[in-house]
Parts: C-alpha cells; sequence; structure tokens
C-alpha cells in the first residue's frame, strides 16, 4: 500500500507543480510579457500523455476496488472518471492552440487564456477532490490484496520526474528545478 500510495500522491504534487509553473507563464501575458510557448508544449504534452498512460489506469483500479468495497461511491468515482475525459479533452484543446502558436499562426490571446483557465480549474479541482476525499476513503478501504493490484498494473517510467527522463523534457526540468531553487 504504502509504495502505490506515496506515487499516486508524487504524481498529484507534480502535476500541481506542472500546473503552477503552467499558471506562472500565462500570467506573463497579464504585465505584457510573451510566455514560453514551447515550455508550455511540453508541459501540457506531459500532463495530457503520462497520466493517461500510467497514473489513470492505477487509479481505474483503484476507483474499480473502492466501488466494490463502498458502493455509496460509485457516484463520486464516475464524476472522477469523467473529468479524466474533461481535463484530456481540455488539454488536447489547450495544446493544440500552444501548439499552432509555436508554429506561428495567428491566434488570440484570449482563446489560449481561456482554454488555459478551463484547463487549470478542472485539473486542480480534480486533484483536490482525490486528496481530500478519494485517497482517505482508498487508505481505510482498500485491502494489501487491492494495493497489490494497484501495484501491479504495467507502468513506464516518468518521462519528466524520473531519473531516465526523456531530452525533450530537458528544458522544462531545468525550468522546475530553477523556480524550487527561487522559491527556496
Amino acid at each position: 500500500m504504502a509504495e502505490s500510495l506515496a506515487a499516486w500522491r508524487a504524481d498529484h504534487a507534480n502535476f500541481a507543480r506542472l500546473l503552477d509553473l503552467l499558471e506562472r507563464q500565462l500570467a506573463r501575458f497579464h504585465v505584457g510579457e510573451q510566455p514560453d510557448y514551447t515550455l508550455l508544449v511540453d508541459l501540457v504534452s506531459y500532463l495530457r500523455h503520462y497520466p493517461d498512460r500510467v497514473h489513470h489506469p492505477r487509479e481505474d483500479v483503484v476507483f474499480a476496488r473502492l466501488v466494490e468495497r463502498e458502493p455509496a461511491l460509485e457516484l463520486p468515482l464516475a464524476r472522477l472518471l469523467q473529468e479524466h475525459r474533461v481535463i484530456a479533452e481540455a488539454g488536447a484543446n489547450l495544446l493544440r492552440l500552444l501548439e499552432e502558436v509555436v508554429e506561428d499562426a495567428i491566434m488570440s490571446r484570449a482563446a489560449v487564456e481561456a482554454a488555459a483557465a478551463m484547463y487549470l480549474v478542472y485539473y486542480r479541482h480534480h486533484l483536490a477532490a482525490e486528496e481530500r476525499e478519494i485517497i482517505p476513503r482508498a487508505v481505510q478501504l482498500l485491502t494489501p490484496a487491492d494495493w497489490a493490484t494497484v501495484a501491479a498494473v504495467p507502468a513506464e517510467p516518468d518521462p519528466l520526474f524520473g531519473a531516465d527522463f526523456e531530452q525533450r523534457y530537458r528544458e522544462l526540468r531545468r525550468r522546475i528545478a530553477l523556480e524550487a531553487h527561487d522559491a527556496a
């Protein structure tokens, strides 16, 4: 249990850090500066792909086991699964807009800001709901066998926060480290 739970919470913390960075980059609009669109493409690309390939399949197992243990959780968990789809769609839209900007397409700043704001709101709300409502219930209700099933879900290394990160995320890793240093 401890390892799967720690990985779940670590992912959430990493996702929150990236959302913070996204928000800070977008705040540059309001002071008349231009965000680093290439960095934003990498950031949103990671948030679109890693959770769907690794994080959400593990959550799917946790959610299914929670419904077995406490059927009253079916509706809130269905809502969270729906939010996975909404966040994925909002992320795909934001990523498309950012990629168009990087390719020098004419784009309204308001369109990018609105897409990013929707993505940020949904993603932050989703993470908070899981941390506040679902993780504590999982700790209470799931058995060691349930957690072993979660741990057995095939995974791949984290391409950004893992030890063997992908080169495409080199600049994003550097910016995260730099901002952590500046915040300290």
